[in-house]
C-alpha cells in the first residue's frame, strides 16, 4: 500500500489497518515469549551466575529486537518495496528491473535473455524455499508451546497427551482454511491486541517486584555473555534467535497493510508488550532463584489465571500459525506467476480482496508436514533445536538481496551500502552460525523441506526455458502466418478460435498442427499471450494490448502482476469491446498439451528432465488456471524431447 493511498484513508480505516497488522504480521513473533526465555536460560554458559545470566540474556533479546526488527526491517528493508508489495520475490523483481534499466541506459535496448538462472536468482529461490520450511515448523512449535501451558496447571499431565492435543488443534486449523481468512480475520487484531496487553501487564507486575532487571537495557550485559567459549555462545545465540523469528513477516505482508501501519502496530503494541514480558520473566527468575518452571506461564497467578493465560496462548498460537499459512499461499501464487512453480488450483475466498486465497494442495502438504513435525519432535523444547536455521538463512539472503537493490536500483555508494548491510549480515551470519550445530539435532528437517522446494522451483523454471526454446526457436513469422491463412488449400470456417501462445511474438504450434490436420482455420483467430510483469498488479488500462495482424487474425497480450491471477473470460469480453468479431461464450480455446520425452540435448541433468516430466504431468492444466469454461476447450498433444 502506497503512502498516497494511505493518506486518503479515514482515521478509522487507518486504525483498522494498524490493528489488522498487529493480528496478522506479529502473530509469529508475538508468541515467541512462550518458549524463548526458557530455552535461553537452559543454554547459559557454564559458570555464569543466575543474575549475570538473566541480565545478559535479556540484553541480547532486547537489542536483537531493536537491531533486527526496528532498524533492519522497519527502517531499511521495508523501503525496498515493489509498488507497495514486499517479500523475497519483490526483491527478485526489483533486481530484474534494475538489470533491464542498466541495459537500457547503455544501449536503449533490453538485455539479452540468459539461459539458466543467475546466482542472485538462485540465492533468492533458496530464501523462498527456506520460508516453506519455516511455515511448517512455526505452527507446530507455536501450538505445542501454547498447549504445554496445561503443565503449569497440572504438572502431572503426560507429554504425549499434550502432543496429541496439539495435533488435534493443528488438524482443526488446517481444516478451517477452506472457509477463508475473512471469517476469522476480523478477530485477529483485537485478540492480538489483548494478547500484547496481557504480555505487558504481566511483565510490569513482576518488574515491579524486581526493578533491578531494567539494568539489562545496558548492552554491556549481553556483550559480557558473548565473551565465553564459542561453543557455549553458539548454543545461547541459537536460543536468542527464537525471539526474532517472524521478522520476515514484516516485509512479506507489507502489501496488505503498508509500512506505516506495520510500524504503528510494532511500536504501539507489539514491541512494548514483548519487551515488558521478557523483562517480567527475567524478574520472576531473579526473584525465585532455582525455579525450573517455564518462566512465561508462571507469570500468571496459579489456578484460573494460568488457565486463562493458557487458553489465550493457544488462540494466539493459532493466529500466529494462520499468518504463516496465508503467507505460504501468497508465496506459492507469486512463484507460479513468475514461472518458478507448477500451476496449482487456487481458490479465492473473498470477492473483495484478491489477496485472500486458498491453495488446497499447499494446505494439505502443510497440514501433513506440521502434524508429522509435532509427532516427530513431541515437545517445543525439542522442536526448538530445529527452529531458527531456516529463519536466519532467509534473513541473510534478504540482506544480500537488499544490498544488490541498494547498489543497482537506488545507486547507493559502496561507502553507504557496504557498512550498513555488512552490519546486518554480521548479525545474520552470527545467528545462522549459532544455529548450524542444530542440524544434527533437527535442523536438517527445515533444510530438507527447503531443498525439496528449491529442486521443484529450479527444475520447473529450467524446464520451462527449454520448452520455450524448442517451441519458439524456429518460429513462424506473422507474414508467413498470413500466407497460410490466404492459402487456397485452407478453408475458413465460421466462428472464432483463441490459440494460447507463450510468446507475444510467436505462433503457437497448436495452430500449425490444427491447420495441417484439419485443413481449415476459423474466420476469426486470436493469438492470446498472458504475461506476468515484475510488479504486483497491473492497472486495468494496461492489462490488454491488442493488434490486428490481418486476414482475420489478431494478437492479444494480457499483462498481469505477480500478485494477480488471470481471468481470460474477462479479458475476452474486453477484446470484443475493442472491435474483434468474436462471441466469447462460443469461441473455441485451443491449447498445447505437452508430452515430455527425455533423452534429448536439453541443458539439464537427466534427473531434472524426468522430474520436470513428472511435474508437467501433474501440474494443473493451463486451461483450468485461466478459468475458461471446459466445454470451450480443445487440447492438442505436443511431444517435446528434453
Amino acid at each position: 500500500m502506497s503512502t498516497h493511498q494511505s493518506a486518503k484513508l479515514s482515521p478509522r480505516a487507518q486504525a483498522a489497518l494498524a490493528l489488522g497488522a498487529l493480528g496478522v504480521v506479529f502473530g509469529d513473533i508475538g508468541t515467541s515469549p512462550l518458549y524463548t526465555m526458557r530455552e535461553c536460560l537452559s543454554h547459559l554458559p557454564a559458570g555464569v551466575s543466575q543474575s549475570d545470566g538473566v541480565l545478559g540474556v535479556l540484553s541480547l533479546i532486547f537489542w536483537s529486537l531493536m537491531l533486527v526488527v526496528s532498524v533492519k526491517y522497519l527502517t531499511f528493508i521495508t523501503k525496498a518495496d515493489n509498488q507497495g508489495e514486499g517479500g523475497i520475490f519483490a526483491l527478485l523483481a526489483l533486481i530484474h528491473a534494475s538489470r533491464i534499466s542498466a541495459a537500457a541506459a547503455k544501449n536503449d535496448s533490453a538485455p539479452a535473455p540468459r539461459h539458466g538462472l543467475g546466482a542472485a536468482v538462485v540465492m533468492i529461490l533458496i530464501g523462498a524455499a527456506l520460508l516453506y520450511g519455516d511455515g511448517i515448523i512455526t505452527p507446530a512449535i507455536s501450538v505445542l508451546g501454547a498447549a504445554e501451558g496445561f503443565k503449569a496447571i497440572d504438572p502431572g499431565l503426560a507429554q504425549w497427551k499434550i502432543t496429541w492435543l496439539a495435533c488435534v488443534i493443528l488438524a482443526g486449523l488446517f481444516w478451517f482454511q477452506h472457509k477463508g481468512t475473512k471469517q476469522i480475520g476480523d478477530v485477529f487484531g483485537p485478540v492480538m491486541l489483548v494478547w500484547f496487553g496481557v504480555l505487558a501487564l504481566l511483565g510490569l507486575w513482576h518488574i515491579a517486584d524486581y526493578p533491578g532487571v531494567v539494568h539489562a537495557l545496558d548492552p554491556r550485559h549481553g556483550l559480557a555473555l558473548l565473551r565465553h567459549r564459542p561453543l557455549e555462545i553458539s548454543a545461547l545465540l541459537g536460543a536468542v534467535v527464537l525471539a526474532i523469528t517472524g521478522a520476515e513477516a514484516l516485509y512479506a505482508d507489507m502489501g496488505h497493510f503498508g509500512r506505516r501501519y506495520i510500524s504503528l502496530a510494532w511500536y504501539g503494541a507489539a514491541f512494548p508488550g514483548l519487551a515488558l514480558n521478557y523483562f517480567g520473566q527475567g524478574a520472576y527468575v531473579l526473584a525465585h532463584p532455582g525455579t525450573t518452571e517455564n518462566p512465561f506461564f508462571v507469570l500468571a497467578p496459579a489456578g484460573v489465571g494460568r488457565a486463562v493465560l493458557t487458553g489465550l496462548s493457544i488462540v494466539a498460537a493459532i493466529i500466529a500459525s494462520q499468518a504463516l499459512i496465508s503467507g505460504a499461499y501468497s508465496l506459492t501464487r507469486q512463484a507460479i506467476q513468475l514461472g518458478y512453480f507448477p500451476r496449482l488450483k487456487i481458490n479465492y475466498t473473498n470477492a473483495e480482496l484478491s489477496g485472500q486465497i486458498y491453495v488446497p494442495l499447499v494446505n494439505t502438504l502443510l497440514a501433513v508436514g506440521c502434524i508429522f513435525t509435532t509427532l516427530l519432535f513431541k515437545s517445543s523444547d525439542a522442536l526448538a533445536s530445529a527452529y531458527g536455521i531456516a529463519v536466519t538463512g532467509t534473513m541473510g539472503i534478504t540482506t544480500v538481496a537488499f544490498f544488490i537493490v541498494a547498489r543497482r536500483r537506488w545507486q547507493w555508494s559502496p561507502a553507504l551500502a557496504g557498512p550498513l548491510c555488512g552490519l546486518f549480515l554480521l548479525v545474520d551470519v552470527a545467528f545462522f552460525a549459532a544455529n548450524a550445530d542444530k542440524i544434527a539435532e533437527g535442523g536438517w528437517f527445515p533444510l530438507a523441506i527447503g531443498a525439496a522446494i528449491l529442486a521443484i522451483m529450479h527444475t520447473w523454471k529450467s524446464g520451462r526455458e527449454e520448452i520455450f526454446i524448442r517451441v519458439y526457436g524456429n518460429n513462424v513469422t506473422e507474414s508467413e502466418l498470413i500466407g497460410i491463412a490466404q492459402s487456397k488449400h485452407i478453408v475458413r470456417v465460421p466462428g472464432a478460435a483463441v490459440f494460447m501462445v507463450g510468446s507475444p511474438t510467436g505462433t503457437p504450434i497448436a495452430l500449425l498442427h490444427h491447420v495441417k490436420a484439419n485443413r481449415c482455420l476459423h474466420k476469426t483467430v486470436v493469438l492470446l499471450s498472458i504475461l506476468t510483469e515484475d510488479v504486483p498488479t497491473v492497472p486495468v488500462a494496461g492489462q490488454l494490448v491488442l493488434r490486428e495482424i490481418g486476414e482475420g487474425i489478431w494478437r492479444a497480450v494480457g499483462h498481469y502482476g505477480y500478485m494477480e491471477s488471470p481471468d481470460v473470460g474477462v479479458l475476452m469480453d474486453r477484446i470484443k469491446e475493442q472491435g474483434v468479431p468474436i462471441v466469447p461464450r462460443t469461441a473455441t480455446f485451443i491449447f498445447n498439451r505437452e508430452m515430455i520425452i527425455t533423452g534429448g540435448n536439453a541443458r539439464m541433468w537427466e534427473w531434472e528432465k524426468r522430474f520436470y516430466g513428472l511435474l508437467s504431468r501433474n501440474a494443473r492444466p493451463a486451461k483450468d488456471y485461466y478459468r475458461i469454461t471446459p466445454t470451450q476447450i480443445i487440447e492438442i498433444g505436443l511431444p517435446l524431447q528434453l
